[in-house]
Protein backbone atom coordinates (compact mmCIF):
# COMPACT_ATOMS: atom_id res chain seq x y z
CA UNK A 1 0.00 0.00 0.00
CA UNK A 2 1.45 3.35 -1.06
CA UNK A 3 0.95 6.50 1.00
CA UNK A 4 -0.02 9.79 -0.67
CA UNK A 5 -0.04 13.26 0.86
CA UNK A 6 -2.98 15.47 -0.15
CA UNK A 7 -2.67 19.13 0.74
CA UNK A 8 -6.08 20.77 1.08
CA UNK A 9 -7.85 17.43 1.43
CA UNK A 10 -10.64 18.95 3.55
CA UNK A 11 -11.66 21.22 0.68
CA UNK A 12 -14.02 20.60 -2.20
CA UNK A 13 -11.69 19.12 -4.80
CA UNK A 14 -9.11 17.91 -2.31
CA UNK A 15 -11.88 15.86 -0.71
CA UNK A 16 -12.90 14.35 -4.04
CA UNK A 17 -9.30 13.39 -4.77
CA UNK A 18 -8.75 12.06 -1.26
CA UNK A 19 -11.75 9.74 -1.58
CA UNK A 20 -10.61 8.52 -5.02
CA UNK A 21 -7.17 7.68 -3.69
CA UNK A 22 -8.66 5.78 -0.76
CA UNK A 23 -11.00 3.89 -3.10
CA UNK A 24 -7.99 2.96 -5.26
CA UNK A 25 -6.31 1.33 -2.26
CA UNK A 26 -3.86 4.04 -1.25
CA UNK A 27 -3.22 5.28 2.26
CA UNK A 28 -3.84 9.03 2.42
CA UNK A 29 -2.54 11.75 4.71
CA UNK A 30 -4.50 15.01 4.50
CA UNK A 31 -3.11 18.32 5.72
CA UNK A 32 -5.47 21.29 5.76
CA UNK A 33 -6.17 24.41 7.80
CA UNK A 34 -9.77 23.17 8.02
CA UNK A 35 -10.49 20.10 10.16
CA UNK A 36 -11.38 16.97 8.18
CA UNK A 37 -14.85 15.63 9.01
CA UNK A 38 -14.27 12.34 7.18
CA UNK A 39 -12.82 9.16 8.63
CA UNK A 40 -11.39 6.05 6.99
CA UNK A 41 -9.15 3.21 8.15
CA UNK A 42 -6.45 4.34 5.69
CA UNK A 43 -6.82 8.09 6.27
CA UNK A 44 -4.75 10.27 8.58
CA UNK A 45 -5.94 13.86 8.83
CA UNK A 46 -3.74 16.64 10.16
CA UNK A 47 -5.10 20.12 10.84
CA UNK A 48 -2.16 22.34 10.06
CA UNK A 49 -0.51 24.84 7.75
CA UNK A 50 1.58 23.85 4.73
CA UNK A 51 3.83 26.83 5.53
CA UNK A 52 4.91 25.11 8.75
CA UNK A 53 8.31 23.72 7.75
CA UNK A 54 8.71 21.64 10.91
CA UNK A 55 5.30 20.03 10.46
CA UNK A 56 5.80 19.32 6.75
CA UNK A 57 9.22 17.75 7.31
CA UNK A 58 7.85 15.64 10.17
CA UNK A 59 5.03 14.32 7.99
CA UNK A 60 7.40 13.46 5.14
CA UNK A 61 9.83 11.80 7.53
CA UNK A 62 7.14 9.72 9.26
CA UNK A 63 5.11 8.63 6.24
CA UNK A 64 7.51 7.92 3.33
CA UNK A 65 5.14 9.36 0.74
CA UNK A 66 5.12 7.98 -2.77
CA UNK A 67 3.47 11.12 -4.11
CA UNK A 68 2.15 14.53 -3.09
CA UNK A 69 -1.11 15.91 -4.46
CA UNK A 70 -0.80 19.65 -3.87
CA UNK A 71 -4.34 21.07 -3.95
CA UNK A 72 -4.20 23.57 -1.07
CA UNK A 73 -4.71 27.22 -2.06
CA UNK A 74 -6.24 30.39 -0.71
CA UNK A 75 -8.68 32.24 -2.95
CA UNK A 76 -8.80 35.91 -3.92
CA UNK A 77 -12.45 36.37 -2.91
CA UNK A 78 -11.68 35.25 0.65
CA UNK A 79 -11.52 38.02 3.26
CA UNK A 80 -7.79 37.66 3.82
CA UNK A 81 -4.78 39.91 3.42
CA UNK A 82 -3.07 39.78 0.04
CA UNK A 83 0.19 38.87 1.76
CA UNK A 84 -1.52 35.90 3.43
CA UNK A 85 -2.76 34.57 0.08
CA UNK A 86 0.67 34.97 -1.52
CA UNK A 87 2.48 33.37 1.43
CA UNK A 88 0.17 30.38 1.40
CA UNK A 89 0.02 29.80 -2.35
CA UNK A 90 3.66 30.54 -3.18
CA UNK A 91 5.79 30.15 -0.06
CA UNK A 92 3.63 27.24 1.08
CA UNK A 93 4.26 25.52 -2.25
CA UNK A 94 8.02 25.86 -1.73
CA UNK A 95 7.77 24.37 1.76
CA UNK A 96 5.81 21.39 0.39
CA UNK A 97 8.26 20.86 -2.48
CA UNK A 98 11.33 21.22 -0.28
CA UNK A 99 10.06 18.65 2.23
CA UNK A 100 9.14 16.29 -0.62
CA UNK A 101 12.61 16.66 -2.14
CA UNK A 102 14.41 16.14 1.15
CA UNK A 103 12.60 12.88 1.88
CA UNK A 104 12.67 11.38 -1.61
CA UNK A 105 9.06 11.74 -2.75
CA UNK A 106 8.88 10.56 -6.35
CA UNK A 107 6.03 12.67 -7.76
CA UNK A 108 4.32 15.96 -7.01
CA UNK A 109 1.05 16.77 -8.80
CA UNK A 110 -0.04 20.41 -8.63
CA UNK A 111 -3.51 21.72 -9.47
CA UNK A 112 -3.02 25.10 -11.15
CA UNK A 113 -5.60 27.32 -12.86
CA UNK A 114 -6.88 28.91 -16.05
CA UNK A 115 -6.64 32.25 -14.20
CA UNK A 116 -3.12 32.44 -15.62
CA UNK A 117 -4.85 34.25 -18.50
CA UNK A 118 -7.69 36.76 -18.74
CA UNK A 119 -8.25 37.30 -22.44
CA UNK A 120 -10.11 35.73 -25.30
CA UNK A 121 -7.49 34.13 -27.55
CA UNK A 122 -9.97 33.47 -30.34
CA UNK A 123 -8.84 29.84 -30.17
CA UNK A 124 -8.20 27.12 -27.60
CA UNK A 125 -5.38 28.02 -25.18
CA UNK A 126 -2.30 25.77 -25.35
CA UNK A 127 0.28 24.86 -22.72
CA UNK A 128 2.94 26.90 -24.51
CA UNK A 129 0.93 30.13 -24.48
CA UNK A 130 2.66 32.68 -22.25
CA UNK A 131 0.70 33.27 -19.01
CA UNK A 132 -0.49 36.82 -18.27
CA UNK A 133 -2.57 36.81 -15.04
CA UNK A 134 -4.40 40.02 -14.09
CA UNK A 135 -5.12 39.45 -10.38
CA UNK A 136 -3.40 38.17 -7.28
CA UNK A 137 -4.71 34.61 -7.29
CA UNK A 138 -3.58 33.98 -10.87
CA UNK A 139 -0.19 35.58 -10.21
CA UNK A 140 0.27 33.43 -7.10
CA UNK A 141 -0.50 30.22 -8.99
CA UNK A 142 1.92 31.19 -11.76
CA UNK A 143 4.60 31.91 -9.15
CA UNK A 144 3.89 28.51 -7.56
CA UNK A 145 4.39 26.85 -10.96
CA UNK A 146 7.72 28.66 -11.26
CA UNK A 147 8.74 27.44 -7.80
CA UNK A 148 7.92 23.85 -8.71
CA UNK A 149 9.91 24.09 -11.95
CA UNK A 150 13.01 24.33 -9.77
CA UNK A 151 12.37 20.81 -8.41
CA UNK A 152 12.02 18.89 -11.67
CA UNK A 153 15.51 17.40 -11.30
CA UNK A 154 14.61 16.00 -7.87
CA UNK A 155 11.17 14.54 -8.60
CA UNK A 156 8.48 14.26 -11.25
CA UNK A 157 6.46 17.50 -11.16
CA UNK A 158 3.16 17.43 -13.02
CA UNK A 159 1.18 20.67 -13.29
CA UNK A 160 -2.50 20.40 -14.25
CA UNK A 161 -4.08 23.71 -15.22
CA UNK A 162 -7.78 23.60 -14.39
CA UNK A 163 -10.77 25.72 -15.33
CA UNK A 164 -13.56 26.03 -12.75
CA UNK A 165 -14.07 22.66 -11.06
CA UNK A 166 -17.71 21.57 -10.90
CA UNK A 167 -19.51 18.65 -9.21
CA UNK A 168 -22.02 17.95 -6.48
CA UNK A 169 -20.92 20.02 -3.49
CA UNK A 170 -19.24 22.83 -5.41
CA UNK A 171 -20.59 26.14 -4.13
CA UNK A 172 -18.63 29.39 -3.73
CA UNK A 173 -19.71 31.85 -6.43
CA UNK A 174 -21.92 29.17 -8.01
CA UNK A 175 -24.22 29.32 -4.98
CA UNK A 176 -25.22 32.85 -6.05
CA UNK A 177 -26.27 31.57 -9.48
CA UNK A 178 -28.10 28.63 -7.92
CA UNK A 179 -29.97 30.90 -5.49
CA UNK A 180 -31.28 32.97 -8.40
CA UNK A 181 -32.41 29.83 -10.24
CA UNK A 182 -33.98 28.17 -7.19
CA UNK A 183 -35.99 31.31 -6.41
CA UNK A 184 -37.15 31.71 -10.02
CA UNK A 185 -35.27 34.97 -10.61
CA UNK A 186 -33.86 36.22 -13.85
CA UNK A 187 -30.39 34.78 -14.47
CA UNK A 188 -28.23 37.46 -16.01
CA UNK A 189 -25.66 37.09 -18.76
CA UNK A 190 -23.42 39.92 -19.90
CA UNK A 191 -23.94 40.51 -23.58
CA UNK A 192 -25.93 37.83 -25.37
CA UNK A 193 -24.55 34.93 -23.32
CA UNK A 194 -23.10 33.31 -26.41
CA UNK A 195 -19.59 33.08 -25.00
CA UNK A 196 -18.17 29.61 -24.33
CA UNK A 197 -16.45 29.04 -20.99
CA UNK A 198 -15.03 25.62 -20.20
CA UNK A 199 -15.40 23.78 -16.86
CA UNK A 200 -13.91 20.54 -15.55
CA UNK A 201 -15.80 17.80 -13.72
CA UNK A 202 -14.18 17.08 -10.35
CA UNK A 203 -14.12 13.31 -10.84
CA UNK A 204 -12.52 13.73 -14.28
CA UNK A 205 -9.84 15.94 -12.74
CA UNK A 206 -9.26 13.35 -10.00
CA UNK A 207 -8.78 10.70 -12.70
CA UNK A 208 -6.13 12.91 -14.32
CA UNK A 209 -4.33 13.36 -10.99
CA UNK A 210 -4.19 9.59 -10.46
CA UNK A 211 -2.91 9.11 -14.00
CA UNK A 212 -0.31 11.84 -13.48
CA UNK A 213 0.91 10.06 -10.35
CA UNK A 214 1.85 7.09 -12.53
CA UNK A 215 3.18 9.14 -15.47
CA UNK A 216 6.84 8.88 -14.51
CA UNK A 217 8.02 12.28 -15.78
CA UNK A 218 7.45 16.01 -15.42
CA UNK A 219 4.96 17.86 -17.62
CA UNK A 220 2.33 20.61 -17.82
CA UNK A 221 -1.22 19.79 -18.89
CA UNK A 222 -4.36 21.76 -19.65
CA UNK A 223 -7.60 20.03 -18.73
CA UNK A 224 -11.27 20.70 -19.36
CA UNK A 225 -14.57 19.41 -20.72
CA UNK A 226 -15.29 18.66 -24.36
CA UNK A 227 -18.12 20.00 -26.55
CA UNK A 228 -18.28 23.33 -24.73
CA UNK A 229 -21.55 25.18 -25.36
CA UNK A 230 -22.46 28.79 -24.55
CA UNK A 231 -23.02 29.99 -20.99
CA UNK A 232 -26.60 30.78 -21.96
CA UNK A 233 -27.12 27.14 -22.97
CA UNK A 234 -25.58 25.92 -19.70
CA UNK A 235 -27.83 28.16 -17.59
CA UNK A 236 -30.89 27.13 -19.60
CA UNK A 237 -30.05 23.44 -19.01
CA UNK A 238 -29.92 24.03 -15.24
CA UNK A 239 -33.17 26.01 -15.30
CA UNK A 240 -34.92 23.18 -17.16
CA UNK A 241 -33.64 20.64 -14.63
CA UNK A 242 -34.67 22.88 -11.72
CA UNK A 243 -38.17 23.37 -13.09
CA UNK A 244 -38.42 26.93 -11.76
CA UNK A 245 -39.64 30.14 -13.36
CA UNK A 246 -36.11 31.45 -13.78
CA UNK A 247 -35.12 32.70 -17.21
CA UNK A 248 -31.96 34.00 -18.82
CA UNK A 249 -31.83 37.77 -19.31
CA UNK A 250 -29.19 40.00 -20.87
CA UNK A 251 -27.22 42.92 -19.46
CA UNK A 252 -25.48 45.40 -21.80
CA UNK A 253 -21.81 44.52 -21.95
CA UNK A 254 -19.90 47.80 -21.67
CA UNK A 255 -21.84 49.46 -18.81
CA UNK A 256 -22.10 46.19 -16.88
CA UNK A 257 -18.36 45.58 -16.98
CA UNK A 258 -17.76 49.22 -15.95
CA UNK A 259 -20.12 48.74 -12.99
CA UNK A 260 -18.34 45.50 -12.03
CA UNK A 261 -14.98 47.28 -12.07
CA UNK A 262 -16.33 50.03 -9.83
CA UNK A 263 -17.90 47.55 -7.41
CA UNK A 264 -14.59 45.72 -7.14
CA UNK A 265 -12.71 48.96 -6.42
CA UNK A 266 -15.24 49.79 -3.70
CA UNK A 267 -14.85 46.31 -2.17
CA UNK A 268 -18.56 45.46 -2.41
CA UNK A 269 -18.45 42.64 -4.97
CA UNK A 270 -17.20 39.04 -4.79
CA UNK A 271 -16.14 39.35 -8.44
CA UNK A 272 -12.60 40.46 -9.23
CA UNK A 273 -10.61 41.53 -12.31
CA UNK A 274 -10.52 38.03 -13.76
CA UNK A 275 -14.30 37.74 -13.57
CA UNK A 276 -15.17 41.08 -15.10
CA UNK A 277 -12.63 40.61 -17.90
CA UNK A 278 -13.85 37.10 -18.79
CA UNK A 279 -17.58 37.20 -17.97
CA UNK A 280 -18.56 37.82 -21.59
CA UNK A 281 -15.56 36.22 -23.30
CA UNK A 282 -14.69 32.75 -24.61
CA UNK A 283 -12.11 30.69 -22.76
CA UNK A 284 -11.41 27.08 -23.71
CA UNK A 285 -8.28 25.00 -23.13
CA UNK A 286 -6.73 22.81 -25.81
CA UNK A 287 -6.67 19.42 -24.05
CA UNK A 288 -4.97 17.39 -26.77
CA UNK A 289 -1.70 17.01 -24.83
CA UNK A 290 -3.24 15.39 -21.73
CA UNK A 291 -5.31 13.10 -23.95
CA UNK A 292 -2.28 11.99 -25.95
CA UNK A 293 0.23 11.62 -23.11
CA UNK A 294 -1.95 10.39 -20.23
CA UNK A 295 -4.78 8.80 -22.20
CA UNK A 296 -7.21 10.97 -20.23
CA UNK A 297 -10.75 11.69 -21.45
CA UNK A 298 -13.54 13.82 -19.97
CA UNK A 299 -16.79 12.01 -19.16
CA UNK A 300 -19.21 14.87 -18.39
CA UNK A 301 -20.23 18.03 -20.27
CA UNK A 302 -20.57 21.51 -18.79
CA UNK A 303 -24.35 21.18 -18.72
CA UNK A 304 -24.33 17.79 -16.99
CA UNK A 305 -21.91 18.80 -14.23
CA UNK A 306 -23.77 22.05 -13.54
CA UNK A 307 -27.07 20.19 -13.22
CA UNK A 308 -25.43 17.84 -10.71
CA UNK A 309 -24.06 20.77 -8.72
CA UNK A 310 -27.44 22.52 -8.70
CA UNK A 311 -29.20 19.34 -7.52
CA UNK A 312 -26.86 19.17 -4.52
CA UNK A 313 -27.57 22.82 -3.69
CA UNK A 314 -31.35 22.47 -4.00
CA UNK A 315 -31.47 19.37 -1.77
CA UNK A 316 -29.35 20.91 0.99
CA UNK A 317 -30.10 24.62 0.80
CA UNK A 318 -30.89 25.13 4.49
CA UNK A 319 -27.82 23.25 5.68
CA UNK A 320 -25.63 25.03 3.13
CA UNK A 321 -26.67 28.45 4.42
CA UNK A 322 -25.28 27.47 7.84
CA UNK A 323 -21.80 26.76 6.52
CA UNK A 324 -19.12 29.28 7.21
CA UNK A 325 -15.37 29.68 7.49
CA UNK A 326 -14.90 29.50 11.22
CA UNK A 327 -16.42 30.07 14.64
CA UNK A 328 -19.78 28.47 15.36
CA UNK A 329 -21.60 26.29 12.89
CA UNK A 330 -20.02 24.12 10.23
CA UNK A 331 -16.48 25.19 9.28
CA UNK A 332 -15.77 24.37 5.66
CA UNK A 333 -13.49 25.52 2.83
CA UNK A 334 -14.36 28.40 0.49
CA UNK A 335 -15.63 26.25 -2.39
CA UNK A 336 -17.85 24.25 -0.03
CA UNK A 337 -19.87 27.23 1.24
CA UNK A 338 -21.72 30.09 -0.48
CA UNK A 339 -19.72 33.16 -1.41
CA UNK A 340 -20.87 36.47 0.04
CA UNK A 341 -23.25 38.06 -2.47
CA UNK A 342 -22.31 41.68 -1.76
CA UNK A 343 -23.69 44.19 -4.24
CA UNK A 344 -25.10 41.36 -6.38
CA UNK A 345 -27.96 41.25 -3.86
CA UNK A 346 -29.22 44.51 -5.39
CA UNK A 347 -29.40 42.77 -8.76
CA UNK A 348 -31.37 39.96 -7.13
CA UNK A 349 -33.94 42.42 -5.78
CA UNK A 350 -34.75 43.64 -9.30
CA UNK A 351 -34.72 40.16 -10.83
Amino acid sequence: MTTVLVTGGSGFFGGVLKRRLLAAGHRVVNIDLVADTETHANLRSVQGDIRDEVLMEALCREESFTAVMHCAAMLAHERIAESELWDSNVDGTRVVAEAAKRFGVGTLVFTSTNCLWAENFGRAVREDDIPAPVELYGRSKLAAEEVLAEYKDAMNVVVIRCPTIIDSGRLGLLAILFEFIEEGKRVWVVGDGGNRYQFIYAEDLATACLQAMEYGKSDVFNIGSDDVVSLRAVYEAVIRAAGTKARVAELPKAPTIAAMQLAHKLGVSPLGPYHYRMIAEDFVFDTSRIKERLGWRPTVTNEEMMVKAYGYYAERKREIQGRRKGGGGAEVSAHSRPAAMGVIRLLKWIS
